[in-house]
């Protein structure tokens, strides 16, 4: 007799199969940072709230990530570029636009901000702001004082970019960016040439031959290793990120190891950048996209990132809830007099991003 039990059976375990499948295939999220960059517990917190598993991943570089994005398929459902690099990568068609229907908490956004990001993604279409920061110098301030002397220029880009103390500061380490575009238009901006030139010979000349002078007295090119590296006492000075000196900072405050750090925003200007959240045209687990980004931008969550990281981020809402050594520090949110000598990276053209990639592989090789 046939056993109509034992097939309802077979059928529910199938169904519950079929479903826990489906379940475990629906709630992944891949995602593709810079280092340092998310506190320790916003994506286990978000697994615990959502039952998503986020898998994880970085870069320390936009030109690794673009490069990612230019060859096709990342296998990721978000990314961040920054914005010049974003405002490229939308031309070449490889980002969605946003619903912004489903992202309710998108209204805690910072106008002023979004503005300024509308430079580069007109109407925020296909991105949203996650961090803002600086590139300036952090330096271990008694080693610096040693080398240099009481006097030593802290305050300006002399301190880096003028070969006479890059060469006495070597004794004690130095490392730059690797940011070909971040570094080339703050060398063309000290040199009082436009920050974004679109002359190659800006490139290949001035800023390539003070470059070339200054390379024998740098240790390396990296755009993550000098956090610890700062924190640790084996480097005395970089051009950094703001919030990834602070970082430095707290860590080796944290290690009891006498190490003194500090950031400076150079009186003759500096680089603001932002950093986007934007979803790849082949991004495949939409909905849980949409859910971690919603989550990010809940005023709790991303003032404990800010907190964690040190970096200005872009929610209006989240700024009573950061602690007061993030919302009131001018290196983290500069003063008006400082944001009025700030400067923005534009897009430059392909074949001029040819030139610049050439002038970097002759300056990190040193010839």
């Amino acid at each position: 007799m046939f056993n109509i039990k034992w097939l309802s059976t077979i059928t529910t375990v199938l169904l519950i199969t079929t479903f826990v499948s489906i379940s475990a295939k629906e709630k992944k999220l891949y995602i593709y940072n810079w280092s340092d960059y998310i506190a320790p517990n916003t994506l286990t917190n978000f697994q615990k709230e959502t039952g998503i598993k986020v898998v994880y991943d970085v870069f320390d570089s936009n030109e690794v990530l673009d490069g990612k994005l230019m060859a096709g398929n990342t296998g990721f459902d978000l990314v961040v570029p920054s914005d010049s690099f974003l405002e490229r990568q939308l031309i070449a068609k490889v980002f969605q636009p946003l619903d912004k229907n489903k992202l309710p908490n998108y209204k805690n956004l910072d106008p002023q901000l979004l503005k300024l990001v509308a430079n580069y993604d007109t109407d925020n279409q296909f991105s949203i702001p996650y961090m803002w920061m600086t590139t300036g110098i952090g330096y271990n301030i008694d080693k610096v004082k040693k080398v240099l002397g009481n006097n030593a220029p802290v305050d300006s880009w002399d301190l880096v970019l003028k070969p006479e103390n890059l060469a006495k500061l070597q004794s004690c380490g130095v490392s730059f960016l690797d940011a070909p575009s971040e570094v080339f238009a703050t060398i063309l901006h000290y040199l009082g040439k436009d920050a974004n030139s679109s002359l190659a010979s800006d490139y290949t000349g001035t800023a390539t031959e003070l470059l070339l002078k200054l390379r024998p007295n740098i240790r390396y090119f990296h755009s993550s290793q000098y956090i610890n590296d700062l924190a640790n006492g084996d480097i005395c000075v970089t051009i950094g990120w703001s919030g990834d000196v602070i970082q430095a900072a707290n860590r080796a405050k944290e290690a009891k190891n006498s190490i003194n750090l500090a950031y400076s925003i150079p009186k003759e200007g500096a680089l603001v950048t932002f950093d986007l959240f934007a979803i790849p045209t082949k991004a495949k687990n939409l909905q849980e996209t949409y859910q971690f980004l919603n989550y990010l931008m809940r005023p709790d969550v991303i003032a404990n990132v800010s907190n964690h990281i040190y970096y200005a981020n872009a929610s209006q809402a989240a700024i009573p809830l950061m602690s007061e050594v993030v919302r009131n520090n001018p290196e983290i949110y500069p003063s008006a007099n400082i944001r009025a000598k700030m400067f923005i990276l534009k897009l430059h053209p392909p074949k001029l991003d040819r030139v610049i990639t050439r002038a970097w592989t002759k300056i990190k090789s040193g010839k």
